[in-house]
């Protein structure tokens, strides 16, 4: 009787030991709801460290359920953030420095992304072959308020052109209207960003790009968060940067293996109105114009670090700000960028060559 008390003892022990130690969906943490407003009215395939990060589970892995959320332009964005309707915003950074220039807003950049990749658009086979032969033109822009005219005007000033005497700027959003525009000479060159023009040379117009030398070396597409999200949950400011650094190396590692798992994620925004290889040739047009931007991002902000947002880089962007009139007081880049210690080392504390083996494997059911 004794022995098989002692039996008992022992198989009950065993059981609960086994219970302890195997994997249990209802012993792991729920993944944390988190809101990521995009500065975007589609997110198409150009925005590839967000979807994948959510497509490939990234951000799963850190412990986050996130919803991207395409809300407009950057400053719908951040009026989300504010009003508590999102956690994070991928904003231009130019709205995160005017949010603390202008509204002293405590909006933080979390990382950096991109670059300035706007151009003017010109008819490769036209007239136009500099910067000085804009003078007298009308340029078509998306709107009287996008971001690129600050850019723009300076670069015309730097060339002798007065913005406001020798060119003429008229709206014409997105889409047909501003490749109708430039065809039908209507205005002979367009101010957009890089994943714009890329579509409307899929709708076939051949373009010459002029880009102020200095462009690129401004900080653009940036991820950010309000300074009490930080204080909050300076984990899940970590995990976010983590989840979207994995997805750019992805996207940069095997860019045709994004774009087939992004068809597959988001399906309706799949190009339409041409064959298979067509429509395979404009998103990965679209995407590379994204890809590029993200490279030069990471290489401006000292080619380590994947989101590294460089000081120095930022205050360079304020101080063209400041000369553009686009703020009237100077804000330190050290104040608007995320001052958890050591953020960006532990944000790339992840395998990026095994990052990069998967992309290129493509080993997905899609």
């Amino acid at each position: 009787m004794e022995n098989r008390r002692s039996t008992r003892l022992v198989c009950w022990i065993c059981a609960v030991v086994a219970l302890a130690t195997m994997p249990s969906f209802a012993q792991q943490k729920p993944l944390q709801k988190v809101r990521l407003a995009v500065g975007t009215t589609v997110l198409n395939v150009g925005y590839p460290m967000l979807t994948l990060a959510v497509t490939l589970g990234y951000w799963k892995e850190e412990g986050y359920d996130v919803e991207l959320l395409p809300v407009g332009a950057s400053l719908q964005a951040i009026q989300q953030m504010v009003a508590g309707n999102a956690e994070f915003a991928e904003v231009n950074a130019s709205v995160i420095v005017q949010s603390n220039a202008k509204n002293d807003l405590p909006v933080r950049i979390v990382m950096a992304n991109g670059v300035i990749d706007w151009a003017v658009a010109v008819d490769a086979d036209g007239p136009i072959k500099s910067v000085k032969d804009l003078k007298g033109k009308t340029l078509g822009v998306f709107s009287l308020a996008t971001g690129g005219i600050a850019y723009l005007n300076s670069y015309l000033r730097a060339n002798g052109i007065d913005p406001a005497r020798d060119l003429e700027m008229v709206p014409l959003g997105l889409g047909a209207p501003p490749v109708e525009a430039l065809r039908t000479n209507k205005v002979q060159g367009l101010l957009y960003w890089a994943a714009a023009i890329s579509t409307f040379e899929n709708a076939g117009l051949k373009l010459r790009k002029l880009v102020g030398d200095d462009w690129r070396t401004y900080p653009d597409y940036s991820m950010s968060t309000m300074q009490a999200t930080i204080d909050k949950n300076p984990a899940a400011v970590i995990g976010m940067a983590r989840g979207a650094a994995k997805a750019t190396v992805f996207a940069l590692a095997n860019p045709d293996c994004a774009r087939k798992l992004h068809w597959a994620r988001y399906p309706s925004t799949k190009p339409s109105g041409a064959d298979e290889a067509t429509l395979i040739k404009w998103d990965m047009n679209n995407q590379q114009a994204q890809l590029d931007s993200l490279s030069d991002g990471y290489k401006l902000n000292g080619g380590k670090l994947w989101g590294n947002a460089d000081p120095a880089a930022f205050n360079r962007l304020v101080a063209f700000m400041l000369a553009a009139k686009q703020i009237d007081k100077t804000v330190s880049a050290t104040k608007m960028i995320v001052g958890i210690p050591d953020f960006f080392t532990k944000v790339n504390a992840f395998d990026v060559k095994a990052i990069q083996e998967s992309a290129k494997a493509c080993k997905f059911d899609l």
